[in-house]
């Protein structure tokens, strides 16, 4: 029989044997800047996720400090001797700075806490690392690494907890959460980052207090789903979400894809169908994490709750739900204070997600594909992979014949743009000369008209001038 004991000094061992080398790596720079504040009379010390990252053998460039030294002390020592500074967190007690490559943030020891009407924590300082480690969210990102010692303090077992890949608070997971309700979000984050597992209590506690989430602001609580989706596993930090109920706070629209079965109707779990489609959207990524995609796969059939329909013939239908789906995404992406140009294209992504299927039946003319080609935009080589990912059928047969169709379709795209400019479907005529063929100045008619010479472009493919002339003056002549 195993010995658990023994399992989890070998997991301690290698976690530590992890730090020890990244720590000798960063020790250059954190050192330098403690033995400054060491000669100023000040404590300095490696915190929170650069130590749990330590651990984990993934530290980058991020370096996190906390200290003793107020802010305006810590600016005093940190001007002089970084490459630059930044003062942007300061009313959190937050100094930012750039040294050698490094990004570095010292923060005065602190404890923060909501009241039940502010969207801001309240912000007091500490005078010991011990006060400041407690009110950290989780005790993995409770340990710190005193400098230049290199004494590590770990008051609440985060080591033996990140050997061990779970989530657990320093204090009580409800003291924690009513001191900062995101805390709750950040566990399904970390939970999606890390594939850490998240203790019984902690869930228990975000499932009863999920309405706490309230008091935060949608700047913060985006910030941290924007982090849960670009993570290496994001289904598992969204389920965590909709299991303890807090998606039903801060992004409805998921939960409510969990429709009721019905014993006389059958169709896809559309739950776990758009889970499914955000992980294969995932694997079609080719340049890092994408956020605009990622959130069309999640979203992308949000717009089915409100739409299904029961038919008579016992089939389920959702007529028109990429439709109603985008006015939900506009709708839901606003609130969470998104950026207009975000908002736009995660919008048009699941409107047009479902466009590509009226080509399965093979008779798309050269114009349909211009169409899908200008509708798309920019966005058309992420439309590509939304309609790929949106494949989740279990019959091989059926996502190969889906798969080679729109192999076939890119083909023709492809043929199209070697023959003519699709990415910038223009007319053949540009306003200066509609007005000059046509004899008048600026105004609605030369509007029409262009829209006339766009629609025969789209239809024909690009005319040659004299011909593209021809069909103006013969619009023009057909015009009241």
């Amino acid at each position: 029989m195993p010995n658990a004991n023994a399992d989890n000094s070998s997991a301690l061992s290698q976690v530590q044997h992890r730090a020890v080398s990244e720590l000798l790596r960063v020790a250059p720079v954190a050192d330098d800047l403690a033995r400054r504040f060491q000669d100023a009379g000040f404590s300095l010390a490696l915190v929170g996720g650069s130590v749990r990252d330590a651990l984990l053998g993934r530290l980058g460039n991020d370096l996190d400090f906390t200290t003793d030294a107020r802010p305006e002390d810590v600016l005093k020592i940190v001007r002089p001797w970084a490459d630059s500074v930044w003062e942007v967190g300061i009313a959190f007690g937050t100094v930012g700075a750039q040294k050698d490559g490094y990004q570095i943030e010292v923060t005065t020891y602190r404890s923060e806490a909501y009241d039940r009407t502010s969207r801001k924590p309240e912000v007091s300082y500490g005078d010991s690392i011990e006060d400041d480690l407690v009110r950290r969210d989780f005790t993995v990102n409770a340990m710190a690494v005193a400098l230049p010692e290199k004494d590590f303090i770990d008051p609440h077992g985060g080591l033996e907890d990140l050997a061990e890949r779970v989530l657990r608070t320093p204090g009580t997971p409800e003291e924690s959460f009513s001191d900062d309700p995101l805390r709750m979000l950040r566990a399904a984050r970390f939970a999606a980052q890390l594939d850490f597992e998240v203790a019984p209590e902690v869930v228990t506690a975000m499932t009863e207090m999920a309405s706490r989430i309230e008091i935060v602001s949608a700047e913060r609580v985006r910030e941290e789903l924007n982090k849960l989706l670009l993570s290496l596993h994001p289904r598992k930090g969204l389920a965590l979400l909709v299991d303890t109920g807090l998606a039903q706070q801060v992004l409805p629209e998921l939960p409510a894809l969990r429709l009721e079965s019905d014993e006389h109707h059958r169709h896809k779990d559309v739950y776990e169908h758009s889970l499914t489609v955000l992980e294969q959207a995932i694997d079609l990524e080719e340049d890092g994490p994408d956020l605009v995609l990622r959130l069309a796969a999640l979203l992308h059939d949000i717009g089915k709750p409100r739409t299904r329909r029961f038919e008579k013939d016992g089939r389920v239908s959702f007529h028109h739900h990429e439709v109603v789906g985008a006015k939900m995404t506009k709708k839901r992406m606003t609130a969470l204070k998104y950026s207009n140009e975000m908002v736009k294209d995660v919008s048009k992504l699941v409107e047009l997600h479902l466009r590509f299927h009226g080509y399965g039946d093979g008779e798309w003319t050269d114009s349909a594909v211009r169409r899908y080609v200008r509708d798309a935009g920019p966005l058309l080589e992420r439309l590509h992979k939304l309609t790929r990912s949106d494949c989740t059928t279990r019959n091989k047969r059926k996502a190969a014949a889906l798969s080679r169709t729109y192999d076939g379709l890119e083909e023709r795209i492809a043929q199209l743009k070697s023959q003519e400019e699709l990415d910038a479907i223009r007319p053949d005529l540009n306003g200066n000369e509609i007005m000059q063929i046509l004899g008048v100045g600026p105004g609605p008619v030369i509007g029409k008209a262009y829209a006339f010479l766009l629609e025969l472009r789209l239809e024909n493919g690009p005319l040659e001038h004299d011909q593209a002339v021809e069909e103006l003056k013969k619009w023009w002549a057909a015009q009241d």
